[in-house]
């Protein structure tokens, strides 16, 4: 399916606000309701659409430390790597986990209170998994820009 103009604006639009009604992105997409609803049910039949979630704030959750951790494993057996990530998409403090290539096998994002806590969390979680070889630490001091969709 070829995404058009008004497809890639419905997107926009629900990234921006996925509570808009179908009347409000009408209004915005120059399209009657109807047409409207279609695309949109036709953008998550095909896929487009995963899934509508709420982006919370992590500092009114406690989650103020924000740390990208560059994992190696010390073997890469296809087993080995499979049972990281399961196990890591357990740990509730990881938000994110990436296969990556590079001086690191994979790009773990954690969200945690203080460093205290991520102390912690490295030592009895992170370092509790099978195969970790090295782990190394960078801390967000500022988000300069967040993920907020894809644009067009």
């Amino acid at each position: 399916m070829e995404l058009d103009a008004k497809d890639r604006q419905i997107l926009e639009l629900l990234q921006r606000d996925a509570k808009k009604t179908i009347k409000e992105i009408a209004s915005e997409t120059q399209l009657s309701t109807t047409p409207v609803y279609e695309r949109i049910k036709r953008l998550e039949k095909r896929g487009y659409i995963k899934r509508y979630s709420a982006l919370l704030d992590r500092y009114m959750l406690d989650r103020s430390l924000m740390a990208f951790c560059n994992i190696s494993l010390n073997a890469h057996q296809k087993s080995f790597l499979e049972k990281f990530e399961r196990d890591v998409i357990q740990l509730p403090e990881v938000i994110s986990c990436y296969h990556i290539a590079g001086m690191y096998d994979y790009l773990v994002v954690v969200l945690v209170s203080d460093m205290e806590t991520y102390h912690q969390f490295v030592v009895h979680k992170l370092a509790a998994l099978d195969h970790i070889g090295k782990v190394q630490s960078s801390f967000v001091m500022t988000t300069v820009k967040e993920y907020e969709g894809i644009r067009f």
